[in-house]
């Protein structure tokens, strides 16, 4: 499914260096935006950096996930784990001085939610937020306001291949099929932590999400000291196929780099981008002329969840989904749950 997925053709790049270039494109064309606007110049010191914005990306992916953590009722991973694709994918294209990540980053959760038909009610959602309910309600709106936008920069590819599955049948047929590993489960702990660590890098853009479950595995059985290379031989039939074995080998280097090299931005560092961000914003740079939209969500302390009671759930699934698309954009769908992709055509 994977191999004839959106994800494979549009969203898995070359390297890190393609990634940069992204990130650069997206700086430069906001900059020549806010130039347009004539308010700043193309050297004004309160633009971002590529590698500023990065870090600002960095700081609020990792809030995104924490949000994700201790969702209400629990999120299922592939959920955090599409949410935070959606997010990787946004500012790849897209500029953190023209779009706050802080609204951002609850619209992925949001809009991840009804494409794994997570069913959650928008004010269960929103009821995650530490906030009054007056709040809460302008928060779904501008989480509302946002989501089109959102699907329209994903390319409308929503379908996210996450290695979680492919991890579980990886330790499935390790019992089946290798018996010389005893109890594949004492795989799960270490291997779970791998996949944490690397979600935050950006080993999902560059990977297959098999070759991402493999390697936690592989890691995993490493870290207990146990040699697991006639697995990979033998069983996955890559003894003869020298070639691929190799490339594997290297993506697993690769990846295992990208862990050990990623560091978070430090406290100081991100108080003073955020400054630096809501100088940007307040002084309405970009072409959009929707406020709102620009400021993004004033909080920032929202993704603490606080105690509250279970509320009733609503569906929000594809049904959902598709009702949003018909509703903004005249939209005729096809759902294809061969291929587990969706065809959109919307004449704007």
């Amino acid at each position: 499914m994977y191999h004839s997925s959106t994800q494979r053709r549009h969203w898995t790049f070359h390297g890190e260096e393609e990634l940069a270039r992204c990130r650069a494109e997206a700086n430069r064309k906001f900059r020549g935006k806010a130039v347009t606007s004539g308010k700043v110049q193309q050297t004004d010191p309160v633009l971002l950096e590529p590698q500023e914005e990065l870090a600002i990306c960095k700081y609020y992916e990792k809030r995104l996930l924490e949000f994700c953590a201790v969702f209400k009722p629990a999120m299922p991973r592939s959920v955090v784990g599409t949410a935070s694709m959606y997010f990787k994918r946004f500012y790849l294209n897209n500029s953190v001085m023209e779009y706050h990540p802080r609204i951002i980053m609850l619209t992925c959760a949001f809009l991840a939610c009804k494409v794994d038909e997570f069913n959650v009610s928008s004010a269960q959602f929103v009821g995650n937020l530490r906030e009054s309910p007056l709040g809460q309600e302008k928060a779904l709106e501008q989480i509302l306001e946002y989501e089109l936008l959102l699907i329209q920069q994903l390319n409308f590819h929503l379908i996210v291949h996450n290695p979680y599955r492919p991890f579980e049948g990886f330790l499935i047929d390790l019992k089946t099929r290798y018996p010389m590993l005893e109890n594949p489960e004492v795989l799960r702990k270490a291997a779970d932590d791998f996949l944490n660590r690397v979600a935050l890098t950006d080993a999902y853009l560059l990977f297959p999400p098999s070759q991402i479950a493999l390697t936690a595995i592989l890691s995993s059985g490493s870290r207990a000291g146990i040699n697991m290379e006639s697995y990979l031989s033998e069983s996955l039939v890559l003894k003869e196929n020298r070639i691929t074995l190799a490339k594997l080998l290297d993506g697993m280097k690769c990846m295992k780099n990208l862990i050990k090299k990623y560091e978070l931005p430090r406290p100081e560092e991100v108080a003073a981008l955020k400054q630096k961000l809501e100088k940007c914003h307040s002084l309405e740079l970009s072409l959009n002329t929707n406020l709102k939209k620009r400021k993004g969500y004033e909080d920032d302390e929202y993704v603490t969840k606080k105690p509250k009671t279970d509320e009733d759930t609503e569906h929000a699934g594809k049904s959902g989904l598709m009702m949003i698309l018909r509703t903004h954009c005249n939209l005729k769908g096809r759902w294809n749950s061969t291929t587990v992709e969706t065809t959109v055509w919307c004449q704007m």
